[in-house]
């Protein structure tokens, strides 16, 4: 086949495992430890990204994206060491995208500073609520007030500054997000993701939900409520949505994010980084061991973090094109549905019902299909 991988791009996944905390949401490969060994983790990632390097040959890298965890313990010296590897390796775009995701707990000027010193240039925020009863109620460690000081630090020192917030939280009206939204509004700078709150199995959250004991959570009609809200205050703002939960100005999206939605390739390092490379042998999918002392005894001993490699079959790959390329608003190639055996025919009853549209050679979901994404996705698969 093709590499139409090309149309996404290429970019590199850093994961940094540690936390000061576990969120009762979160279902992350995140740990609490009480010290890091930065010099010894510093040259493991390295050393991954220079083994990746000699599988992928010399592309182009559009994106790095520092996630965990909490990226913003790092020490900058790392930080520094990794993007050096990754520029020994590759060649970077003239306009590669460096993102890393901070806490506000753990945000200080100097040490931000010293991260755009390193290559920098993009920070996201993990806000996730700007009040603090539902700040404690996420188990957050910031406030408020910390979350709008760390913000200031960032826009001082970067010119792209992303943060997030989660909305559909417990006892949440639509006028109590619609007052939130509007102030994270002006505040925002070019980009702003807004993740409605879901129960994963394996957290606390989780278990909590399973006891009866996590209440207020919203109906379906409120959920509905909040979307509304959200669409309509983002678009207003100049913020329309270009992904099922991420909002930007034109030209402020996440070129990171873009290249998993749109099918390209990524290398993941780090504990439990996944990764998507096509290769001679075809596109296969990367898995690295979770555990953050396995994982770092594997790159030592071995020379290799990875636990898993597999091969991705035709209608593998063509699962997860539509998965991620319909929640944005652009779509899909239908050509490259095409080439993937994808029969567009098939999609005539969603798109009569109004939920699909094909329109210069596109697939996409329709404004109306939008906040209904998943059951669409479910018949669109079947």
């Amino acid at each position: 086949m093709a590499e139409t991988w090309q149309e996404g791009g290429f970019g590199l996944y850093v994961h940094w495992p540690f936390c000061q905390a576990k969120c009762p949401y979160c279902d992350f490969n995140s740990h609490v430890v009480s010290h890091v060994d930065q010099q010894r983790w510093s040259r493991a990632l390295a050393s991954e990204i220079a083994r990746s390097a000699e599988e992928t040959g010399p592309r182009v890298l559009r994106s790095i994206f520092f996630g965990g965890g909490t990226p913003s313990l790092m020490a900058p010296e790392t930080v520094d060491q990794v993007i050096r590897s990754a520029r020994e390796a590759w060649p970077f775009a003239n306009d590669i995208e460096i993102t890393l995701e901070a806490n506000p707990t753990s945000v200080e000027a100097g040490r931000f500073q010293g991260y755009r010193d390193a290559g920098v240039n993009r920070v996201s925020l993990g806000v996730q609520a700007l009040n603090d009863t539902d700040l404690k109620r996420l188990g957050r460690l910031h406030s408020a007030q910390e979350a709008r000081a760390a913000f200031d630090i960032a826009r001082a020192v970067f010119d792209r500054v992303s943060f997030d917030l989660i909305y559909a939280r417990q006892d949440q009206s639509a006028a109590d997000w619609e007052v939130e939204l509007t102030e994270a509004l002006s505040m925002a700078v070019d980009h702003l993701s807004l993740y409605q709150l879901t129960i994963e199995d394996g957290t606390a959250f989780g278990d909590r939900y399973r006891k009866g004991g996590l209440r207020g959570l919203p109906t379906e009609d409120i959920a509905a409520d909040l979307w509304d809200v959200t669409q309509t205050l983002c678009g207003e703002a100049g913020f329309p949505a270009y992904e099922i939960s991420n909002h930007a100005r034109p030209g402020a999206e996440s070129n990171h994010n873009l290249i998993y939605w749109r099918g390209g390739d990524y290398v993941g390092v780090g504990p439990g980084a996944h990764g998507r490379l096509t290769l001679s042998g075809g596109r296969v999918a990367t898995e690295a061991e979770r555990l953050p002392g396995a994982w770092i005894d594997k790159v030592e001993r071995l020379g290799n973090g990875e636990v898993e490699r597999d091969r991705l079959s035709r209608e593998t790959q063509l699962d997860e094109l539509l998965l991620m390329g319909l929640r944005v608003s652009e779509g899909v190639s239908v050509k490259r549905l095409e080439d993937l055996s994808f029969s567009v025919s098939g999609t005539k009853a969603l798109v009569e019902e109004g939920w699909l549209e094909i329109e210069g050679g596109r697939l996409r979901v329709s404004t109306a299909g939008r906040p209904l994404l998943n059951a669409v996705l479910r018949r669109l698969l079947a």
